[in-house]
């Protein structure tokens, strides 16, 4: 049926050229004709008998005014349409908007009514500080040396409480269970450390391909001393479960503390190295500072006041202050220290002395578990 008998039908007005427009465009909009298409200017002289202009060619054709693609049009009655296609055209202030039916900004794909809106990107991360840091807290927890470290805490510090609280009346119940948590604890690091030895010899691999002689040298003997210690480690750990009860534990546990002091001794020697080595560059950089003009007497007497002991103590501390990789990487092999000392006799401790360094190096391993630029590089 063609537009013109659809007017003539639904308000029996023939000849409007106005209202025949508006119906042509809506009966456009509907999916029966190919696309919708724009509502032409209205004209000043428009009478009965008198066409309506033809719409241009090249004009852009206004979006249907569904929401739903494919909604169909055909079936609701011309002055309905002829009203939604006003209301559309016009927004709730009554001022018109662009051609298109859709106000500024909004419409298909440009997050209005009609379209979904657009899902933000995920930023679990940025978006809460509590969300970051249970999510530092699964990454850290997720690694074996995370873990391992966690545990080493925990031991530590049930072994420092149980000495404070020791002699204290009343506290047997108390010291005794946190004896046995420090037990299970030690057993429970035992199993984690089970594959560390094929780690270590992967890193005393990487370790000999270091350029300089001192570092390469005390890298790697400390690496392949750990591997030794952590094969100790593990036949005390068959023996504390009861898969070899034959085995000699005061021997296998006297090789695993040898082995585990002279790794420390190599972690230090390369400490020293890396110290000695910036204290002389801070050296060179001074004497390059200084004039060429200045007396003898003055240059001796700066001389002097570097040899000194307070001047040397003044600028270890602040190349320690300058280098927090190796001031931590020195706290934490020191603090380790205590421990075979103490075993093997060499400088007797009390167990509050070796909880206390304890824990402060598994702190600071901690720190540089979770924060790898503060771990010394090799």
């Amino acid at each position: 049926m063609k537009p013109q008998q659809l007017i003539r039908k639904a308000g029996g007005v023939s000849g409007s050229s106005e209202l025949y427009s508006q119906a042509t465009a809506c009966f456009r909009g509907s999916p029966l004709c190919a696309g919708p298409a724009p509502l032409p200017p209205r004209t000043a002289a428009a009478g009965p008998g008198r066409a309506a202009p033809a719409p241009e060619r090249n004009r852009r054709r206004p979006l249907p005014v569904s929401c739903a693609r494919g909604a169909p049009l055909a079936g609701t009655p011309a002055p309905l349409l002829t009203v939604a296609v006003a209301t559309a055209r016009r927004g709730p202030g009554g001022s018109a908007h662009r051609s298109g039916g859709f106000p500024r900004g909004a419409g298909p794909g440009r997050g209005g009514p009609c379209t979904p809106p657009a899902r933000l990107p995920h930023t679990s991360r940025g978006c809460c500080p509590s969300a970051a840091a249970m999510e530092g807290f699964v990454d850290f927890t997720n690694r074996s040396q995370g873990r391992d470290q966690l545990f080493r805490a925990t031991q530590y510090t049930c072994m420092l409480l149980s000495y404070l609280i020791e002699h204290k009346a009343g506290k047997e119940k108390l010291v005794m269970k946190l004896k046995q948590l420090e037990s299970s604890m030690s057993s429970g690091r035992k199993m984690f450390r089970l594959g560390n030895m094929v780690h270590a010899l992967v890193a005393a691999r990487r370790t000999t391909q270091l350029p300089d002689a001192v570092p390469r040298f005390c890298l790697t003997a400390s690496n392949l001393t750990r591997a030794i210690y952590f094969v100790c480690d593990a036949v005390l750990w068959f023996k504390s479960v009861g898969l070899q009860p034959d085995i000699d534990k005061a021997k296998w546990r006297n090789w695993a503390t040898k082995c585990y002091y002279f790794s420390l001794l190599m972690n230090l020697a390369r400490d020293w190295y890396e110290i000695s080595w910036r204290l002389e560059q801070a050296v060179q950089e001074e004497k390059i500072k200084e004039n060429s003009f200045w007396d003898k007497h003055s240059q001796e007497r700066n001389c002097a006041k570097c040899d000194s002991l307070h001047g040397f103590l003044l600028l270890l501390f602040q190349i320690l202050k300058r280098h927090p990789p190796l001031l931590l990487d020195l706290v934490k092999n020191l603090c380790d220290l205590s421990g075979p000392l103490d075993t093997l006799g060499i400088y007797k401790t009390n167990p509050g002395v070796i909880g206390f360094c304890g824990v402060i190096s598994s702190l600071v391993g901690i720190l540089m578990l979770a924060s790898p630029h503060l771990k010394l590089k090799q």
